[in-house]
Parts: structure tokens; C-alpha cells; sequence
């Protein structure tokens, strides 16, 4: 057989196998498959135009060629390879549309641009005119800095971006994050993460940190994570939560907005602003910074709040900062300029919880006011110390000294001990000032009420006497070593004197204006402290509010018909009231004395 008459038997063969191959082949898609919407992305590129750079076969082990619907189309078979441009594209096996420039691999997909990143998968669609592709089936993508793996991806060659919403799973060096969906930067090496975002984080101690959140953008050369929405962070021994901010997981630096806050076992600081040391253990707190100590139901509230954990201490400053302490049925708010909590903490259980306020420190509890320049809360016994200047207000009762120490007990005020030129004060009904005055005094209290004073060393007293609430009758002016006052319904009601008294009388026609007051007399009323002043701005909330008044409830109405009643009984005629029998005086009548010498209140001696 002659050779031109074999080269025409062959080509007579060619087109009935090629049609025949071809329609065992399915239909070519005649757009790429459809991706995935990627997640809406702020600031992103427009699309490019298609480059139309054809896509070159670099190797197959098999090649069959044919043309299906009009369309030529390659089956490439073992040890497929393709490249364009910067792109290399390897599979098992492969359909190529030689018209469209796309490609659909199959079996060990593996595609890899400018030799830094590879993504590998079972499936691969592949647009050489897009320069896009969608790998499925086990993906994995890698480069220098992380690796991503997920069940799908889709991928843009030019623009360098990749995204999937089907869940991904994140890991570099010191770092594992999974959400549902993501968009990532190749460019940037910026993630950006959608929906139950879980970012774990090791430090160099190999201490975990999670955070969780539903959107997270995350760089994987800065390691900053930024979040936005309710966001929880939590570490060996606390959690943070905020609804807006960042997170360094190399630096372990938190910023945090939008009621942000640290919770420990024990303690809770917050604020509208929140910037938190993990390394350190220190934090700041700005606007509406908050302390909670959950053991004992206290509350700090100001502006501006610094917390030192490993020592345990927090300060808070700002526009006069509140103290909030409730035990027992009243409540006590404490207000100064700044205040400091020191806590106790694992390394130093010996630590007592104190709280330091200065300066103009302010109290108040049920009817008790107080003031200083600065004063020391003993949480653990109770017991305030006010420092320099002190004032204690109760009712009419004034009672100052050099220095004074509150005690509380089961939640209620229980005595004061002032030390130093002790001084008492009480207002009465027209104007005038009883005092008495000493070296150290105890006032007794009982439900907020002043019951008794010990006067020790040097007790001196000033009182008048009055008829009735309006008319002042004298003064009495007795001098003793100690004396006790006794008080009922806020008023003095005895006076006894101890240990050789010496007492004087004077009525008001002799009454000079300089002997009705002691030396040091100051009666400090313009300084005492309201409620509403203590509460500031920071527990307005707590004031009390006047009830509204109930609208009187309407009678009811008689059921229609007539009902059978029992008949009443006859009201017995009342009986006329017993008087009582006049009784014999038990002795004879006593005539006054000339010039009593307390006849307002009975004094005794001792």
C-alpha cells in the first residue's frame, strides 16, 4: 500500500473515533462553576478584564484529543502539569477547553504562584481568562507564615485573594483559628474571619489563651487580631469580654471598647475603654470604670481605673469616685478624690482587703454623715480610720477629734473611738450648744443612733436647760476626770460625773455670750455631707425616689339579687367607763429646788 493512499485510511478512521470518545465525555460547562459568594470585604478591587493568555501543557503522560458540541476539548492523563504566567498547576488527570482557557482537575490538585504559595485539593476548576480558581475536597493552602485547610476555596490569581465558606481551620507557629467563613489577603497577609470565630493562642510558656468571637480580622505578619461584636477572651485565670477591639497574641496586649471588662474568680474591673497587659498584669480602664469584689459585695465606681494584679491593687480616680459597701440593712458609700483597693492574692493570703481614700473623703450610712482629709476602710474587721480633721455627724450630734476609728458590727454602726482632743457638739431645739469635751471619747450607736458617750481625761460639759423646747432656762458647767453621757431619742437625758466633779450653775439673766461656748468650739454643719453629694453621678441610680402614691381602690359593687343573710344581733348597749379609784400620794409633796443643777435631764454622781 502505497503511502499517500495510508495517510487518507487513517484520516477516513480519525472522525468517527473522535465523535465516538466524545460523547462518552460530559457536556463542558460553559462558564467556570460557580464559586461561593466571598464575604463582603470593604475597599476591595473591581474585577480585572480577562487576559486571554492561553494556558500552556507542560506535561501529560496520556493525551486524547477530541471535539464534543463544537468545542475542542484535551483529556490529559498522568502526571499532569500546566503553567501560566506565575502559576503552575499540577493534577492526576485533566479536561482542558481549549476555547474557554479553563481547565477541570482532578486527584492531587496542586497549584502554586511565585513559588511561595501552594494550595493542594481533590478537585480543582481553574479559569486561565479569570485568572480564578475553586479547589475542593481537602484543601489545604499554605504559605510562609501559616496554613489554611478547608473543604473548599476559591482563589484569585491576580488579586492574590482567597476566600471560603464552608468552615477553615487556621494554624501558624503560636496560633489555631477556626470560623465558618474567611477571606484572605496574600498581599496584606490579613484574614478576615466571619462567623463563630475561635482564635487559640499559646505564649511562651505554652499558657493558652481563647478568644471567641463572630468577626475577626487577623494578621498573620503583626499578629494583631481585631474583632468587632461580643468578644470573650479568656486565660488561665481571668476572662475579658468587650464588644470592640484588639488583641496582640504576640505582645499580649488587649485593647478593648464598648463595655469592657476583666473577670477573675474573685474581682470584676470595667469601663466603657479597656487596655489590658496580659505580661505585665496590669490594666486601665477609662469612663465608667468599675471594681467589683464579688466575695464581699463591694463596688468601686469612678473615671479612670488602673489595676495591678500581681499585686492585687486597684486604683480609681476621676470625678469623686464612689465606694459602694452593702452588709446588713444600711449601706455605706464612701467618696474621695481617689481611691486605692488592696486585695488579697495567692502569693500573699496574709493580705487584708483595705480600702485608702483621699483626700476629701466623705461617708455617709443610714443617718451617720462623716468627713476627712483621708481615711482607711479594714474590710476584714470593719473598721474605719479617718485621718486628719475628722467629722462624724449624727442627727443634732456633732463629734470631732484629731483622729477617729469607726466600728461596724453585724452591718451596722457600733461605736466611734476618738483620739485627741476629743469634741461633741449637740444642737438643740432654740439654737444653743451643749458640749463636753476630753481627751479620747467612745460614742456608742445603736440602729444609727447616737446611745452614749465615755468621756476619758479631762472631761468638761456645757449644758442648757430648757422649759419645755422653747425657753431656756440655764447653764450647767461641770468639770470631772471622766463622765458618761446618755442619750434617747437624740437628745442628752443624763450626764454622771466620775472621780471628784465640780459643777456650776448659771441662770440666763447672767449668762455671758463667750461662756456658752468652749475653746475650739465649730460647729461644722455647712460641711456635712448629703447623700445625694456622697452618690455623685456614678450611684445616682440608688437614690431613693418618693413612692407614688396608690390610687384608692373603688368599693365593690353588691351582687345583684338579694341574698340570704343571717339576721344581726342586737348591739348590747356599751357599758360606762370603770374610773379609776383615786390613790393616797405615797409621801408628802416635795417643794422645788432654789437653782437645780440639770433639770432638764437628772445627773447623778458616781
Amino acid at each position: 500500500m502505497s503511502l499517500l493512499r495510508f495517510f487518507v485510511l487513517l484520516l477516513g478512521l480519525a472522525g468517527p473515533l473522535g465523535a465516538a470518545w466524545a460523547q462518552t465525555r460530559p457536556a463542558a460547562p460553559a462558564t467556570r462553576p460557580p464559586a461561593a459568594e466571598a464575604p463582603a470585604r470593604p475597599g476591595a478591587a473591581t474585577p480585572k478584564p480577562a487576559t486571554g493568555v492561553p494556558v500552556k501543557l507542560l506535561h501529560a503522560g496520556i493525551l486524547r484529543g477530541g471535539v464534543f458540541n463544537g468545542m475542542p476539548i484535551r483529556k490529559l492523563i498522568d502526571t499532569v502539569s500546566f503553567q501560566q504566567g506565575d502559576v503552575l498547576l499540577y493534577c492526576d488527570s485533566a479536561y482542558q477547553y481549549l476555547d474557554k482557557n479553563q481547565i477541570e482537575a482532578f486527584n492531587h490538585v496542586r497549584i502554586v504562584q511565585s513559588d511561595t504559595l501552594i494550595i493542594t485539593g481533590n478537585h480543582g476548576a481553574y479559569d486561565g481568562n479569570q485568572r480564578t480558581a475553586r479547589i475542593t475536597g481537602d484543601v489545604v493552602m499554605t504559605d510562609p507564615r501559616m496554613t489554611l485547610t478547608t473543604q473548599a476555596l476559591d482563589y484569585d490569581l491576580d488579586r492574590k485573594t482567597a476566600f471560603y465558606t464552608v468552615g477553615g481551620h487556621l494554624v501558624d507557629p503560636k496560633n489555631t483559628l477556626d470560623s465558618e467563613q474567611g477571606f484572605y489577603d496574600t498581599n496584606s497577609k490579613v484574614f478576615d474571619f466571619r462567623r463563630s470565630v475561635h482564635l487559640v493562642s499559646l505564649n511562651e510558656k505554652g499558657e493558652r489563651t481563647d478568644l471567641r468571637t463572630d468577626q475577626l480580622i487577623f494578621n498573620t505578619i503583626s499578629k494583631l487580631a481585631t474583632f468587632e461584636g461580643p468578644t470573650y477572651i479568656q486565660d488561665q485565670q481571668s476572662e475579658l469580654y468587650a464588644e470592640r477591639g484588639t488583641y496582640n497574641t504576640i505582645t499580649r496586649l488587649s485593647n478593648f471598647e464598648r463595655n469592657a471588662k476583666i473577670t477573675t474568680p474573685n474581682y470584676l474591673l470595667g469601663g466603657d475603654q479597656l487596655r489590658y497587659d496580659e505580661k505585665r498584669l496590669y490594666g486601665e480602664a477609662n469612663g465608667h470604670a468599675t471594681l467589683i469584689s464579688k466575695k464581699d459585695n463591694v463596688v468601686l465606681r469612678g473615671d479612670q481605673g488602673r489595676y495591678w494584679r500581681a499585686l492585687g491593687r486597684t486604683k480609681i480616680f476621676g470625678t469623686r469616685p464612689v465606694v459602694r459597701s452593702i452588709s446588713g440593712r444600711d449601706t455605706l458609700y464612701l467618696a474621695a478624690d481617689t481611691l486605692l483597693s488592696v486585695e488579697s492574692r495567692p502569693s500573699n493570703l496574709k493580705q487584708r482587703p483595705i480600702l485608702y481614700a483621699w483626700p476629701r473623703a466623705q461617708l455617709v450610712r443610714g443617718r451617720v454623715q462623716g468627713r476627712a482629709d483621708s481615711l482607711t476602710y479594714d474590710r476584714q474587721d470593719s473598721v474605719i480610720y479617718l485621718n486628719r480633721d475628722p467629722v462624724l455627724w449624727q442627727a443634732r450630734n456633732q463629734l470631732t477629734s484629731d483622729s477617729m476609728n469607726i466600728r461596724f458590727l453585724h452591718g451596722q454602726l457600733h461605736k466611734a473611738l476618738l483620739l485627741g482632743n476629743a469634741f461633741a457638739i449637740q444642737e438643740d431645739t432654740i439654737g444653743d450648744y451643749n458640749q463636753v469635751k476630753g481627751r479620747r471619747m467612745v460614742a456608742y450607736f445603736q440602729q444609727s443612733q447616737l446611745r452614749r458617750i465615755d468621756v476619758l481625761g479631762n472631761a468638761e460639759s456645757i449644758y442648757f436647760t430648757l422649759e419645755g423646747d422653747s425657753v431656756m432656762s440655764g447653764m450647767n458647767k461641770s468639770v470631772s476626770a471622766s463622765m458618761t453621757l446618755r442619750f434617747a431619742d437624740n437628745k442628752i437625758k443624763q450626764l454622771t460625773w466620775v472621780t471628784n466633779p465640780e459643777a456650776s450653775y448659771t441662770p440666763p439673766a447672767e449668762l455671758k455670750a463667750e461662756e456658752k461656748q468652749f475653746k475650739g468650739f465649730k460647729w461644722r454643719a455647712a460641711e456635712r455631707p448629703t447623700r445625694r453629694q456622697v452618690l455623685g453621678k456614678h450611684f445616682a441610680s440608688d437614690l431613693k425616689k418618693a413612692p407614688a402614691r396608690k390610687p384608692r381602690s373603688k368599693p365593690k359593687a353588691k351582687p345583684k339579687g338579694k341574698a340570704k343573710t343571717a339576721p344581726r344581733p342586737r348591739a348590747k348597749p356599751k357599758a360606762a367607763p370603770k374610773l379609776p379609784l383615786p390613790q393616797a400620794p405615797a409621801g408628802p409633796p416635795v417643794a422645788p429646788a432654789a437653782r437645780p443643777s440639770v433639770p432638764a435631764a437628772a445627773a447623778t454622781q458616781r
